[in-house]
Formats: C-alpha cells, sequence, structure tokens
C-alpha cells in the first residue's frame, strides 16, 4: 500500500494496515479495528465476485453460519458487510504461519508431528459438523499454526459460495483446492461431513510425504484422479511411515464416504491414539472389512449358488400346478423348507471355518511364532509377512540400534496362525532431553535468536525471506514454533526478513478498468486515483499510469491511472475564428476582421 496516500477504511470503522496474502477469491489484510482498538484479519474480496447475486446471498448466508461458531481451533469470525460495492469479511488477527508455508521450508513432518496438528484441526471440523457447517475447502493454506503452536483452521463455509464447476475450468485458479478435493466433490454430487475427512486425509498424507497424492497438470486432471485413481502407499513415499498412521490416512481418504471415518471426532481419536502408543481403529477396521469380505465368498461357496437368489425364491407364488386353494399351506411349507436350508448352510459355514481355524481342510495350522529380536524393523517385517501374519510396531525407549527390533507382542513361540496380528517393539533409543522452543524470538535480530537457541542446546538454522512489515535482520517466524517441546540438539529453522521485496510495474496502457485492476492485482498492486481525460483513445481505455511500466515498486504500492473519457466535443465555427485571431495574431485574415469589427464598435459608440 502507497504509504503517501490515506489508508483506506471499511465501513467507516476497519483500517487497512498492509497486504498479508492474497488467494483465488480475496485479499487477506491486517487492519485496525478503530472501534475496539484492536487488530484484525480483513478478507477483501475481488470486485469481480460481487458482480453476481446469487454468489453475494450464497456468501452472505455462509459468513453468518461461520460467524456463529466458537471454537479455540477456529478463527473466528466477527463481523462482514460490503462497503462501495466490494463485500467483506472481518476475522480474528492470528500471529502465525499457515501450514502451507512450513510445508514448503521444512519438508515432510513426522507422524507424531502430523498427528499433533492433525488431531486439533479434526476437532475444529467436527464442532462445525455438529453446528451444521461443512468446511469444503480443507486444505494447508487454512490451517495456521500460531508462534506458541496453536492450531487454528480458518474460512469455514466460504467454499460453498464459490460454484465448483464453474472454477474447475479456471486453471490456475483452484489448482490448489483441486488438490484436496473429496470424490464427491470432484463429481459435484452433494457432499457432508464425511467430505471434509477426505480433504484432512489428503493434508495428512501431504504432511508425512512432502507430495500430494495425486498431482496433474490441470485442476480438472487432478480432480479426476480424485475420483478414478489410488493414491500410493504413503510408506512407499516415505519408509519411516508408522504403518498405523498410514492406515489413518488411507482410512481417512477412502474413496467411498461409507468406509471412511463416521465423524472427525472418530479420527481426532485415532490420531491422539496413534500419539500415545495405543491401537488405532483403522487398523482394526481394515481386518474387520477383510474378514466380512471372506466370509460372504465363503458362503456363496459352500451354498453351490448364491444365496441372496435362493432366499428371493420367497414371494414368488406358489408351485407351477398347486391347487389356488392350498396355495397359502403350499407357500409357508416352502418359506420353512428354505429358511431351514439357509440354518443349515450357515452351520455349514460355521464349520467349515472351525476347522479351517483349527488347520483342517487345508486351512492354517497353528505354529510357533518364529523370533526376529535383533533384527532390524524391515528384516523382521519381511520374515513374518511372508509367514502370513500382520506386522504392527510400537517404539521403545531403549539404548540399542534405533531401528532394532527388541521383542514381540505375542512373544516368540507362542502359537500363532495365518492372519493373526504380531506388534513389534522396536528401540527408538535412549530417552532424549525435551527442550521447549522459546517464545520472544520474533522480532529479535538472528544473531539474538541464534545465541538463545544455543544456549537451551538447539541448533539454528537461517532463511531468509522478504517482509514488508518486518524489518531487514529480524526474526519473521521459527520452525518449530515456540513452546513446541524438541530433542536437545534439534534444530529450530529461524525465518529472518530480507526486507520488501519489489515487484515491477505492469503495462496498462490500452487496457480497459477492469483488466487493469486485474494486471495489479496479479502483481501485488493496487488501483489508485482514477483520473478521467480527454483522448483520442476509445472511452474507458487507460491513456496513462503512474508510476510507469516498469518500475521497481514496493508490494500494495498504489499505480494512479489516468482513464480515456473519448475525444473533446468540437467547437463552433464563431468561437474558432476569434479564438485564432487572439492566439495567432499573424494571421491576415483573422487580424483584419478583428479590425474591421474593432472600427464598427466604435463608430456607433461616438
Amino acid at each position: 500500500m502507497d504509504p503517501n496516500e490515506p489508508p483506506r477504511v471499511f465501513s467507516e470503522r476497519y483500517e487497512l494496515n498492509h497486504l498479508i496474502a492474497r488467494g483465488g477469491m480475496a485479499e487477506v489484510y491486517r487492519a485496525h479495528d478503530r472501534l475496539l482498538d484492536r487488530p484484525v484479519a480483513l478478507k477483501v474480496l475481488f470486485p469481480e465476485l460481487s458482480i453476481d447475486r446469487s454468489f453475494v446471498e450464497r456468501f452472505r448466508r455462509e459468513a453468518q453460519a461461520a460467524a456463529n461458531l466458537s471454537h479455540p481451533n477456529i478463527v473466528p469470525v466477527f463481523d462482514w458487510g460490503e462497503d462501495s460495492g466490494t463485500y467483506f469479511i472481518v476475522m480474528e488477527f492470528i500471529d502465525g504461519r499457515p501450514l502451507s508455508a512450513i510445508l514448503k521450508t521444512a519438508g515432510p513432518l513426522s507422524a507424531d508431528r502430523t498427528a499433533d496438528i492433525g488431531a486439533p484441526v479434526a476437532a475444529a471440523l467436527g464442532y462445525a459438523h455438529k453446528h451444521g457447517v461443512i468446511h469444503r475447502d480443507v486444505k494447508p493454506g487454512n490451517v495456521l499454526i500460531t508462534d506458541e503452536g496453536q492450531v487454528k483452521v480458518t474460512d469455514f463455509g466460504i467454499a460453498r459460495a464459490i460454484n465448483t464447476e464453474e472454477s474447475l475450468t479456471q486453471t490456475g485458479a483452484v489448482m490448489g483446492t483441486a488438490t484436496y478435493f473429496s470424490p464427491e466433490q470432484a463429481e459435484g454430487v452433494g457432499v457432508d461431513a464425511r467430505s471434509d475427512i477426505y480433504s484432512l486425509g489428503v493434508v495428512l498424507f501431504e504432511m508425512v510425504t512432502g507430495r500430494p497424492p495425486f498431482l496433474g497438470d490441470t485442476p480438472v486432471a487432478v480432480a479426476s484422479k480424485h475420483v478414478r485413481d489410488h493414491p500410493p502407499a504413503p510408506r512407499e513415499l516415505n519408509p519411516s511411515i508408522p504403518p498405523t498412521f498410514e492406515a489413518i490416512i488411507l482410512k481417512a481418504m477412502a474413496k467411498d464416504a461409507s468406509h471412511r471415518y463416521a465423524t472427525a471426532e472418530d479420527l481426532r481419536a485415532d490420531l491422539l491414539r496413534f500419539n500415545e502408543g495405543r491401537t488405532v481403529l483403522a487398523m482394526d477396521d481394515a481386518t474387520a472389512l477383510l474378514a466380512v469380505a471372506g466370509t460372504t465368498q465363503a458362503v456363496g461357496a459352500v451354498g453351490g449358488q448364491d444365496q441372496t437368489q435362493a432366499v428371493g425364491v420367497v414371494g414368488q407364488g406358489g408351485a407351477p400346478g398347486a391347487d389356488d386353494g392350498d396355495e397359502p399351506t403350499s407357500n409357508r411349507t416352502r418359506t420353512y423348507a428354505i429358511i431351514l436350508a439357509v440354518l443349515l448352510a450357515l452351520l455349514v459355514v460355521a464349520g467349515f471355518f472351525l476347522l479351517r481355524n483349527l488347520g483342517y481342510l487345508g486351512g492354517s495350522a497353528s505354529f510357533n511364532l518364529p523370533s526376529v529380536a535383533g533384527q532390524t524393523v524391515q528384516q523382521a517385517t519381511t520374515k513374518l509377512e511372508a509367514d502370513g501374519l500382520v506386522v504392527r510396531t510400537t517404539d521403545q525407549v531403549s539404548s540399542q540400534k534405533v531401528g532394532t527390533v527388541l521383542s514381540t507382542d505375542p512373544a516368540a513361540s507362542s502359537l500363532v496362525k495365518k492372519g493373526d496380528t504380531v506388534t513389534l517393539k522396536v528401540a527408538v533409543g535412549p530417552k532424549v532431553k525435551k527442550v521447549t522452543v522459546p517464545s520472544g524470538l520474533t522480532g529479535t535480530t538472528a544473531q539474538s535468536a541464534q545465541a538463545q537457541l544455543q544456549q537451551l542446546g538447539l541448533t539454528a538454522t537461517i532463511v531468509h525471506k522478504p517482509s514488508p512489515t518486518v524489518s531487514s535482520g529480524l526474526v519473521i517466524s521459527t520452525d518449530p514454533s515456540s513452546g513446541t517441546k524438541v530433542d536437545a540438539g534439534s534444530p529450530v529453522t529461524l525465518t529472518v526478513s530480507s526486507g520488501p521485496a519489489n515487484v515491477s510495474v505492469p503495462s496498462l496502457i490500452g487496457l480497459n478498468q477492469v483488466q487493469a485492476g486485474a494486471a495489479l492485482t496479479s502483481a501485488n498492486l493496487t488501483v489508485g486515483s482514477i483520473n478521467q481525460v480527454t483522448s483520442n483513445q476509445p472511452a474507458g481505455q487507460v491513456t496513462n499510469q503512474n508510476p510507469g511500466a516498469g518500475a521497481q515498486v514496493t508490494p500494495g504500492s498504489a499505480v494512479n491511472l489516468a482513464v480515456s473519457i473519448g475525444p473533446a466535443p468540437p467547437t463552433t465555427t464563431t468561437t474558432s475564428t476569434t479564438t485564432t485571431s487572439t492566439t495567432n495574431p499573424s494571421s491576415s485574415t483573422s487580424s483584419t476582421g478583428a479590425h474591421a469589427r474593432s472600427g464598427h464598435h466604435r463608430k456607433s459608440a461616438s
């Protein structure tokens, strides 16, 4: 924003300070609430959205619904309104970083850290769902993490106002959003709370692998993959991901919504179980689904025909040739016979599986669990899975080499059979002293922050980043954020301001006013004053700009425009002749005429 111009004030209350971020539908500014004397975040929608009245109505309803949400993990909406045709939302100002920025600088996060962030996000979604609000745009850019480590979710319900089908045709506008679409969103069908659960699953996938599950050249290509393709297994991209956490992600991302977590609270509970080292329900559900599928196939095989078709004979009428008078009795007899046949088939199936589990009928006989203590996790997993066992892992503090299997549950030599689950207790090294990342690092010099971290036994890595608000050489943020407990010796990334980064002013001459505004928005600039001038250029086109094209200015600066109102209207012949005699006395014709008129006036006066 141009410091030489007075700041814009919305609704005579919210004074814009500086631009924070720009998205596909709005710009977000830090602003000052003059009435309550506090900082706020002001989301200003792009002017072109205000033209669509149906959008404005949807926006109004969704903003009101979002304003009714009050939860510690939700960025509250304080106010919303319209000023000179521009719609805006007023939210709490969060002093932190979006998760998307953290992922760009930190890369893949550990499963524990991912669960620490994912659980409060799930809590926020669960609360909103109970109050009838579906987020519809869960993505890293809408998850904010404060310097104290608190997780906040923003933009609840606002995505509902955007037409997804139309947005998908804008190749650059919604690529980020399409990356996190649920299959039902991509297909354009109705969504419910489970759509948000899928999107959060995609976010968890990206947090631990460093990339989203589906990539493509266009939003349409990415969205179609959500519908058709299965995601790669997270452990294929990052083998250090625990199988239990992989199960949580895949359950959240199930294509069929009925196979996902029923509620966001259920997902949150599993994330908390994972962090506490307890069994997660995602693994149990996967095993149960496999068991159900096996039972269904067995029933069909033992009966020698489709049992559904056999039961379906009931109610088809009497046997061919039966008397009408005997039909009720005949039907009842047939029904009893069918029920008896089904019961006998079920008994046969139960006996079949009992004998199979005991090792008969070609089933899996029990065998002694081999000892894998001392082997690596990979070696032990390969061995046990080759024996038909399901392998899980759990961490255990130990002085032995990290990644070494200490023992199993059940213990070695215990009787097991194919399909049983064996938990490997894996060494994670000796207990490491935990250190809390200190507060107060932001705003200090890089040297001071580095010295504080070294005193605590932490190492500092400095990353420079342009900032329009933080002076050069001062710390903008830390990763992990302050208040986070980390192992002694862990690295802490200090993002240090390199001052504002200049941007180049685009050429606007010949564009109409709307096109010029869009070009300035894309260049991280704003429209300043607009002067209407006469010009031979068509009305509405920009004839001049200040600063000129190519000038280097700070982000948010205003560019003043001169806009044509068309050529000046033509003047009359008499007026033109008089003007010529005044401005060009050397013209003989005009001069003579002027003298003649002058003499005539004098004679009349006498």
